[in-house]
């Protein structure tokens, strides 16, 4: 498996650390490395600009809090940064009858000084770096490549504001601050600073930044491809010797019963409620298993009702549970031996390991919709295993040799929760725990000496069901909760 460097927070994470993760970047930029840096290399320059003002306010707008219709598809609620409905990355200005968001009048525009990133230096770099992204999903290069073919345009990383990040070797004069896009991408260097840091190697990033051989991946929905694709490796080739993007994983749309979702609307699934009544595995899986990678998906109490049902429930909750159970009313709360290693077990074995083969090479691939369903696949063998097997009628006349095929069953649950752990990751847990599994095991390598690693004589205990099923009767009456009434 590829060594991958993930810039994912989980929520639990980002609010424990919200604070600190705001102090760094704006210690950053009080010393101002970044912006200095690139200042010095001619990649930032003062130019005068329009700027939106809301004249009833008395003061001037921050991008997002202009809308209006986008001048390349007409959508009629385009923010003055981006449409989210095309994708395009815009300035206040040039949407069609600009208002203010904060008053619902129009907006004026007033010449203003601020920095600008110079996109214009750097779009050839940027060229020359997307033509050689050879494996990226044909929506993320041909939107990315589609800007700099069309001549990047330089971008003001400043704005007229009385509260924010403070302008390093500031020339503008009072009430000019740092732009949220700008600094805001410049947080995963700033962010992986303060991980060396806490963990006591204050000089760790560097092997994210610095190592040529490093790799990082970033995961965002397609609005986000400019900035991820375009805005950051911009800033890192003008601050120079600073690892780009191996890959920018941006996903379609995913929608909510053939609907965009919306708050404001009441058209959503709130975590809340889901998390009261649902595992967060169960809906982990769910999305993973539609995820949008290549085209909008949609996520319906229909289809997450049949994914836990037919797939956790059936085939992995109903593997686990009918081999656990038969083992203790047969064997009590110790696994028996592995006797011998028979023909079908070799089988087995040479058919997981080419479907755990595609499974690792689906991840390496960022083809992870693929990769849930290879793991589906990979279930299903222990089911078809224990059917074929049959260890509850050669219990009758060999014991010993039942005990031998559970054994083996045991260990494909083993192994089952060590590959399931990216998409199922509390379940997994629960198995190890339960039936005494290793902790901390890595990846299987050689399948052959993986399936006999769990001994005869190692107690378990049997787990609850892993997941319920959903009846229909009760997916109509949750689903009630979010019909957007």
């Amino acid at each position: 498996m590829l060594d991958i460097i993930l810039f994912l927070v989980s929520s639990e994470f980002f609010f424990k650390n919200l604070f600190k993760f705001l102090f760094i970047i704006f210690l950053d930029f009080i010393n101002g490395p970044i912006f200095l840096k690139i200042k010095e290399n001619g990649f930032i320059e003062k130019n005068k600009s329009i700027q939106a003002f809301d004249p009833k306010e008395n003061k001037f707008l921050p991008d997002r809090y202009v809308e209006g219709e986008c001048p390349k598809c007409n959508y009629l609620e385009a923010r003055g940064d981006q449409c989210d409905s095309c994708g395009i990355t815009l300035d206040p200005e040039e949407l069609i009858n600009p208002k203010s968001k904060i008053s619902g009048n129009p907006a004026e525009f007033k010449e203003t000084e601020h920095y600008f990133l110079k996109l214009s230096a750097l779009n050839d770099k940027l060229s020359d770096w997307l033509n050689t992204k050879k494996d990226w999903r044909p929506h993320v290069i041909n939107f990315s490549k589609s800007f700099v073919n069309e001549g990047l345009q330089d971008r003001a990383i400043t704005r007229d504001l009385d509260w924010g990040i403070e302008i390093p070797d500031n020339e503008l004069g009072d009430g000019k601050k740092i732009y949220v896009w700008f600094e805001a991408v410049i947080g995963y260097l700033s962010a992986s600073k303060e991980w060396a840091i806490n963990n006591g190697t204050p000089e760790a990033w560097k092997d994210f930044w610095l190592d040529e051989n490093s790799e990082s991946y970033y995961f965002q929905g397609k609005d986000n491809i400019p900035f991820h694709a375009i805005i950051l490796p911009a800033i890192l080739l003008g601050v120079e010797n600073k690892n780009l993007p191996t890959e920018v994983v941006a996903n379609e749309y995913l929608n909510f019963s053939g609907k965009e979702f919306s708050k404001s609307r009441n058209w959503a699934v709130w975590l809340p409620d889901f998390l009261e009544k649902y595992s967060a595995d169960s809906l982990r899986y769910y999305l993973t298993s539609i995820m949008p990678e290549t085209s909008d998906s949609d996520f319906t109490w229909e289809s997450f009702q049949s994914g836990v049902n037919k797939d956790l429930s059936d085939v992995l909750g109903n593997f686990v549970s009918r081999v656990t159970k038969f083992t203790n009313s047969k064997f009590g709360d110790e696994i028996p031996e592995l006797t011998k290693f028979d023909n079908n077990q070799v089988i087995i074995v040479n058919e997981l390991s080419d479907k755990v083969s595609n499974l690792s090479n689906h991840m390496n691939n960022v083809e992870i919709r693929k990769a849930c369903a290879e793991l589906r696949n990979i279930w299903t063998i222990g089911n078809e295993y224990l059917q074929t097997a049959e260890p509850w009628k050669i219990y009758k006349e060999n014991p010993i040799e039942a005990g031998s095929i559970i054994n083996f069953s045991f260990n494909l649950i083993y192994l089952y929760s060590i590959i399931s752990e990216p998409f199922i990751p509390d379940t997994c847990d629960r198995i190890i725990e339960d039936l005494g599994f290793p902790m901390g095991s890595t990846w299987p390598e050689d399948l052959d000496s993986f399936l006999q690693t769990v001994k005869g004589g190692q107690k378990f205990n049997v787990p609850e069901n892993l997941f319920q099923k959903i009846s229909d009767e009760e997916r109509e009456t949750f689903a009630a909760k979010f019909s957007g009434n």
